[in-house]
């Protein structure tokens, strides 16, 4: 054999090391780095949860269950906890996350969120000023959504027991008949959108922190994404899979696809949309805007003869206007997310241990 041939060898044998890499739980306690929704969380769900719980078994796990009843009607179900700090940052608060975070889990489902619970966890101590606040920012979140709160509950705990607040929600929507959506469906060819600019959320809430003292202007992006995604529904009937990018952004959910799928995702460097306020704070701080949160977008993978459609349809949606293409499902090399540098070389892109920006949804 060549020494060409030695070399291209070499580097399927640690592609396929690579691939064949499964997280493993092998800490003794819970880390921060278990809550960031990378490799630990993986971890932490494959070992404890799902070997728990037989019914978390039967397939992949995503952002929301979906149930068929008796009728025949078919619910999508869901349930997440905010824990963000600081409680308020430019472009939205705890409120508002609680309400997005939730509904964007049934909207990337497909299907359309109608009800919500909340429930409160509250330090002793916290003011009563601050969390009519708090709801507030909720009611007007679930207005803005088209959703109904109509059930919850309180605790209250300790001084020191809690930071201030955190707040769960679950929520019910309503799938129409004949849609499918599943990792399980994407074919090689297919092409994977992005319905705008990645990081605002994640820099956003950094920034407000305050304990960098950078000044950029930086919004969260946090919105509801219900009627944008009906419009790319409407479009793109034939769309395969979707999720919104928030612990772990753009580069984990594209690695969960692709380990879900079997196949490659390979990004185009070039085409990710990234605000100059946000490059420039990410490069201040040594951070890959592909694994900073965004809590107001939409990954989509949609047939390539409906992608243009899509597009078009996304970018005249106010949610949308910056929605572009950014890669494309290949065959190879199977269950690895690429990325196509503007140098014209190629790197793996891997999902990170933990989150490099801790509690910022």
């Amino acid at each position: 054999m060549t020494a060409q041939g030695d070399r291209e060898t070499a580097v399927l044998e640690r592609i396929e090391a690579f691939r064949r890499r499964r997280p493993r739980l092998l800490d003794e306690v819970i880390t921060m780095a278990h809550g960031a929704g990378g490799k630990a969380s993986a971890a932490l769900i494959d070992a404890v949860f799902v070997d728990a719980f037989a019914s978390l078994k039967q397939g992949p796990l995503t952002d929301g269950a979906i149930l068929s009843l008796s009728t025949g009607m078919r619910l999508a179900f869901t349930t997440d906890s905010f824990v963000v700090k600081p409680r308020r940052f430019p472009g939205g608060s705890i409120g508002h996350l609680a309400v997005h975070g939730t509904v964007n889990d049934l909207a990337v489902s497909g299907a359309t969120p109608l009800w919500l619970s909340a429930a409160f966890v509250i330090e002793e101590g916290f003011a009563v000023e601050e969390l009519r606040g708090i709801a507030a920012d909720m009611a007007e979140a679930a207005a803005q959504a088209g959703v109904l709160i109509v059930t919850g509950d309180t605790k209250v705990v300790d001084k020191g027991a809690a930071d201030g607040v955190y707040i769960t929600t679950a929520g019910v929507g309503v799938l129409p008949d004949g849609l499918q959506l599943g990792a399980d469906r994407v074919r090689p060819g297919d092409v994977v959108l992005l319905s705008g600019t990645m990081a605002d959320h994640g820099m956003a809430v950094m920034l407000a922190r305050g304990d960098l003292m950078l000044d950029a202007d930086i919004r969260s992006d946090t919105a509801p994404l219900g009627d944008l995604v009906a419009s790319l529904l409407r479009a793109a009937p034939s769309t395969r899979w979707m999720r919104d990018p928030t612990r772990g952004g753009v580069a984990t959910v594209c690695n969960e696809l692709a380990r879900d799928a079997n196949l490659a995702v390979v990004l185009d460097e070039v085409l990710l949309p990234v605000t100059p306020a946000v490059t420039g704070a990410c490069d201040l701080l040594g951070i890959d805007p592909l694994y900073v949160a965004n809590e107001g977008k939409v990954v989509a993978v949609v047939a390539p003869q409906e992608a243009d459609a899509a597009l078009v349809a996304m970018r005249s949606h106010p949610l949308g206007h910056n929605a572009t293409r950014i890669g494309e499902i290949k065959v190879e090399p199977e269950a690895i997310v690429v990325l196509l540098t503007t140098f014209g070389g190629t790197r793996i892109v891997d999902m990170l241990v933990g989150d490099p920006l801790p509690r910022i949804c």
